[in-house]
């Protein structure tokens, strides 16, 4: 696993998180819930599959 998934969460992160702010600022607190849900499955679309390696691997391990 490489440092860069870890750099790519956090920038999703902050940029959800100002996005909220900004929308909840301007009254819009059901596309700051979308904003986040959307961000929410973005990164569960990157942190997935190195579950199930985890998983995997896990398997392989203990399968001996």
């Amino acid at each position: 696993m490489s440092i860069g998934i870890l750099f790519k969460i956090a920038a999703v992160g902050i940029l959800v998180t100002l996005l909220n702010q900004v929308l909840k600022h301007s009254g819009k607190e059901e596309h700051a819930y979308l904003v986040s849900l959307c961000g929410f499955i973005i990164v569960l679309t990157w942190v997935l599959p190195l579950i199930v390696e985890l998983f995997e691997n896990m398997e392989s391990l203990f399968s001996m």
